[in-house]
């Protein structure tokens, strides 16, 4: 199915069943600034979706958006067919997400922390599913240590676990190994490609590393100034716009749009 017949079944509001967010026609106007603009797109099963752009281009503005921090001024979010506006609780008790500008709590220890958003998930079985994550992502060692005293890759990995706890069918992730050494971040990222080869989930991600976006996602949006400018397989939108790397194109981007209507 191509972009264009997603967006149009999901503008209509029947989103189709391997579609795990679809997003239609979302703006975010202050006042007569517009941060979002009109931009409609979806997140398939088994897939990582990498949205990309200069800071300013309405990334994480479109991700508070779809986890329900801020409200859209038109336009529609669903997650597993739930409208986020509509049914928020249901929408979002199928999605998690960690991002370097919302550490968890620093006076909680890894295993408080962790504990305390397992009861908001209601997860099951969620001593047994804290060990599970504590030892995927080497935490055994710091459980009764405060958060608040953790390295930014420590923090970033407790991050991940807690994004992981309700084993989310999406899981939004902004800029994930902004903080982690190329060892770590190597992890993550096979991590994160295992999980939505092997799992019915969706994953967006987020982040200005243009090698880790050619070589994790299956597909990338370019955001300037709130609008979707390309879109398509990072490994061959550089060649299709005249450019060397990813990288390149990026640069392009942000100095001066890509000629055509914005999506």
């Amino acid at each position: 199915m191509t972009h264009s017949s997603t967006v149009a079944r999901v503008a209509q509001g029947d989103a189709p069943a391997h579609l795990v967010l679809s997003v239609s026609r979302l703006c975010k106007q202050y006042g007569a600034f517009v941060a979002v603009a009109d931009i409609s797109f979806a997140v398939q099963r088994h897939e990582i979706l990498g949205i990309v752009g200069p800071n300013g281009a309405g990334k994480t503005t479109t991700i508070n958006m779809i986890l329900g921090v801020l409200a859209p001024t038109s336009g529609s979010i669903t997650i597993e067919g739930y409208d986020v506006r509509a049914e928020r609780q249901r929408a979002l008790a199928h999605a998690n997400f960690a991002a370097v500008y919302a550490p968890l709590p620093g006076n909680l220890t890894v295993e408080q922390n962790l504990r305390i958003y397992g009861l908001l998930y209601g997860v099951a079985h969620l001593k047994r599913r804290i060990e599970a994550l504590l030892e995927t992502f080497d935490l055994g060692r710091f459980r009764r240590v405060k958060c608040g005293t953790l390295s930014s890759g420590e923090q970033t990995r407790v991050q991940l676990a807690k994004a992981f706890l309700n084993e989310p069918s999406l899981l939004l992730l902004d800029e994930p190994t902004a903080s982690l050494d190329p060892s770590a971040a190597h992890d993550v990222r096979e991590r994160i490609q295992q999980y939505a080869a092997t799992n019915d989930v969706g994953v967006l991600w987020t982040s200005h590393n243009m090698r880790e976006v050619e070589e994790t996602c299956h597909r990338a949006l370019f955001l300037s100034h709130g609008r979707i400018l390309l879109e398509g397989d990072p490994k061959q939108l550089p060649r299709e716009h005249g450019q060397q790397s990813l990288d390149d194109l990026f640069i392009a981007v942000a100095r001066e749009p890509v000629s055509g209507e914005p999506r």
